[in-house]
């Protein structure tokens, strides 16, 4: 990429957020409402919020890295079973057919419905919240790997079975790389997902992190300081929308590679 490309794609990147940011801030300047006080307060207050010295007890430490502990085991765990079951069902025409009408089912449940019944049986410590983002992270990442797996070149697997090629080295060069693209789709849904699990199931029953910190100060009418923490949870998904991006665009490599010569093969 050009240094010209690149300054295009910081530009292009850039400039949405700092029209919202500067919209924001001019149109609220002069508030007076308790409730949407000027982005100037907000902005004032987050580093006492969240960054207050020592830094060992910060906001950021005691209630944003439990959060994000919580939501990457739950969003992991999703991931490792989503793309087990979805390759399993995709690869077989009857275990598709057998489980359909219930994934189905489960799916159209939502993971906020669930919290209560889970407390009753993980109780209302850490593993209800991972469970519940476990729950709501599962199904885009178990559904894509199905449609990948699914979709895969009936002539490639032809080609695996006279060549003989090991089951394993068959999983992982053939089905998972060709159904990669999908699942890749189906993690990208799952990450935002999980966010907004992460925030509902510490609303519930909790004694720490984000979720249970915004609605504190919801609470205590400390409106400042829960906007910064509303703040706070758009820059982290930011952050780990980024990260995403820097572990996919390697991984898929192949794959752009591969639609490039088809366009240029037209």
């Amino acid at each position: 990429m050009s240094l010209r490309r690149a300054v295009q794609s910081v530009v292009l990147a850039l400039a949405l957020p700092l029209i919202l940011i500067a919209t924001w801030w001019f149109t609220t300047a002069n508030s007076t409402s308790f409730y949407f006080p000027p982005l100037k307060t907000i902005v004032e207050t987050f580093q006492p919020t969240w960054l207050e010295d020592p830094v060992s007890n910060s906001r950021i430490v005691t209630e944003a890295i439990p959060s994000l502990g919580r939501l990457m085991a739950g969003y992991l765990l999703a991931l490792v079973a989503g793309v087990g079951l979805g390759v399993a069902i995709g690869s077989s025409a009857k275990l598709r057919a057998f489980t359909e009408p219930v994934m189905e089912f489960f799916r159209a449940i939502p993971p906020p419905v669930l919290i209560p019944i889970l407390m009753l049986f993980a109780g209302i410590g850490t593993q209800m919240k991972i469970l519940v983002i476990m729950w709501g992270c599962i199904w885009p990442i178990l559904l894509n790997t199905v449609e990948g797996v699914r979709g895969l070149d009936e002539i490639l697997r032809d080609t695996a079975r006279c060549y003989r090629m090991r089951r394993t080295s068959a999983l992982f060069h053939l089905i998972i790389r060709g159904a990669s693209p999908q699942i890749v789709t189906g993690a990208r849904q799952a990450l935002s997902i999980a966010i907004i699990l992460m925030v509902i199931s510490e609303m519930f029953a909790a004694n720490n992190g984000l979720g249970f910190t915004i609605v504190q100060f919801q609470r205590s009418f400390a409106i400042p300081e829960m906007w910064s923490g509303i703040i706070l949870l758009g820059l982290l998904g930011v952050v780990l929308a980024l990260i995403f991006r820097a572990i996919e665009w390697p991984a898929l490599a192949w794959y752009r590679g591969y639609r490039q010569a088809q366009r240029g093969g037209e």
